[in-house]
């Protein structure tokens, strides 16, 4: 039956446990499709923002910080294109997030012309130097079922020479891969996005936000909700939950928070529903700055609180497969304020990419360095005069070429250090420095969803049994989608919503564009490039 059929609704209250896009989005579904009356939704973050992994904060003065980019792309990410043709844009209520992106991406289009650096010269990165050899390896991963594959590593499948070629630098450091991740989830990338295989050296079919995802995305969604008397919960760390098994199934019957003064336990009744967030990429981070290494943690709350529901109740999952191994899953990434632009212009002159058109790796770093210069501004509030960009490294325990010490022991300063050698002007330090800020931060779970894992140990977004307790985010298992993208999220969202209030309504399915004849057939032609 539909929600309609189901006056109750507006007596049901409903409890995100995490701000992230996750939890928004499941707000935002719940009064858009299920006429849950906002005043009803409670949204508990232990910070005093919401978005998650989707942030973007500072000002020109203190220095701006990213943690990360998200990217999109149009013939995909269907649940969220549905969400945010909804919603309305901040700067013109008349239009909505999804129109603004449209307009920003006609007028900016990606067309990375120097994707691969080595030592100063551009590497033509549309000869991805795949032998018949490698194409055989491709072919029997796609033939090749998730069972089968189990918890096989992507060094495991493909020999050395795979991860030494021009495709496999291109695929890794798009997507954040390393090669002792999943082969599974690169199976799945591989049918999610085969329609670019084509043109991933040129970035051409990568779309993104006018501002970072945090002004131009988390902030409209905020206010949309807020605007319907969603409740923001800040400063509450949720960290655990009465969850009461009977004959009937599992049921959720309170929620412990800790916030700065006090312990508070919220009633769930058993017509209530509760969302969570289980597992977080950016839980734990540490922020450095210009004269400061960031910390690396070992845990973060809201994977503590999984392992915690899920010692009891297998069926949710098993969260030490992707939270207990820290060395494998953490990279770091900066953001560089610039009040002097000299090292912003050398950027733009050195890679002859214009800002706004895609990412430069550096093959010649150990540390494997890659940049971002965004469309400027990239913050709503940064000063024409002011330039901001990013940047992130894969490999940040190895010792740098030019800074002999591992990135994450790093300072800002010093990581622009070895940036400047990777751009030939270290010979122009610290001038070149004068006036700029960088900060760096570590991240210990930002790849763990890509950790090798069996079936199981990511729970179903609504496990069996399960009366009112339903799993958001990177670490719910949800078939054939891609974890590391907004969509993921927003679709475990979805999902989550429609099955707990029994809508009728229809999840949009994932599109499956390999089944395209012409796909398939470019597809080809670019793996013998």
């Amino acid at each position: 039956m539909t929600i309609h059929e189901q006056p109750h609704v507006a007596d049901r209250h409903a409890h995100f446990v995490g701000g992230g896009i996750a939890s928004l989005a499941g707000a935002a579904f719940l009064v858009r499709d299920g006429n849950m009356p906002g005043e009803n939704i409670h949204v508990y973050e232990k910070l005093d923002v919401t978005g998650g992994a989707m942030d973007g904060a500072g000002d020109p003065d203190e220095g701006y910080l990213i943690r990360g980019g998200r990217m999109f792309n149009y013939p995909t990410y269907e649940c969220t294109w549905d969400l945010f043709e909804t919603i309305p844009s901040l700067e013109d209520d008349s239009r909505s997030v999804k129109d603004v992106m449209d307009e920003f991406n006609d007028a900016n289009p990606s067309h990375a012309k120097t994707r691969l650096m080595h030592e100063g010269d551009r590497i033509d990165a549309s000869k991805y130097g795949l032998t018949d050899q490698h194409r055989q390896s491709l072919v029997r991963l796609l033939l090749t079922s998730e069972e089968q594959l189990g918890d096989t590593r992507i060094e495991e499948w493909f020999d050395e020479s795979f991860l030494e070629t021009n495709f496999w630098y291109v695929w890794a450091t798009i997507f954040a891969f390393q090669p002792w991740h999943s082969v599974a989830e690169v199976r799945r990338y591989m049918y999610r996005f085969l329609h670019e295989f084509p043109q991933l050296h040129s970035m051409e079919g990568i779309d993104r936000t006018k501002y970072n995802q945090y002004d131009s995305m988390i902030l409209p969604l905020r206010r949309w909700l807020e605007d319907r008397g969603v409740n923001f919960e800040y400063g509450h760390e949720v960290t655990d939950m009465d969850i009461v098994p009977a004959q009937s199934g599992r049921t959720v019957e309170r929620i412990h928070c800790e916030t700065d003064d006090r312990t508070e336990t919220v009633d769930v009744d058993a017509s209530d529903l509760v969302f969570m967030t289980n597992g977080s990429m950016t839980d734990g981070s540490s922020i450095g700055g210009m004269d400061e290494a960031p910390d690396v943690n070992e845990t973060g709350a809201s994977w503590e609180l999984w392992k915690s529901i899920a010692e009891d109740n297998p069926q949710f999952g098993n969260p030490s497969v992707f939270a207990d191994n820290v060395t494998e899953t953490k990279w770091e990434s900066f953001t560089v304020t610039l009040h002097n632009t000299e090292l912003f212009d050398h950027i733009v002159d050195f890679t002859n990419e214009e800002p706004g058109n895609g990412l430069v790796t550096y093959l010649g770093s150990n540390w494997l360095l890659s940049t971002v210069v965004a469309a400027q501004p990239h913050f709503a509030n940064q000063p024409d005069d002011v330039k901001v960009f990013w940047g992130y490294a894969l490999f940040p325990d190895r010792e740098g070429n030019y800074v002999e010490k591992p990135m994450s022991e790093c300072t800002g300063r010093e990581i622009l250090e070895e940036l400047c050698y990777h751009l030939q002007c270290e010979d122009r330090l610290p001038e070149i420095l004068d006036d700029v800020t960088c900060i760096p931060a570590m991240m210990p779970f930002i790849t763990a969803h890509f950790q090798p894992r069996e079936p199981g140990d990511r729970p179903e977004v609504v496990p069996d049994g399960s009366n009112n307790l339903a799993f958001l985010g990177q670490y719910a298992e949800q078939p054939r989608d891609v974890v590391f993208t907004v969509e993921y999220s927003v679709r475990s969202a979805m999902t989550a919503v429609y099955e707990q209030l029994d809508l009728d309504e229809s999840v949009p399915p994932v599109t499956k564009h390999y089944r395209d004849p012409d796909v398939l057939a470019e597809a080809v032609r670019a793996a013998y490039r």
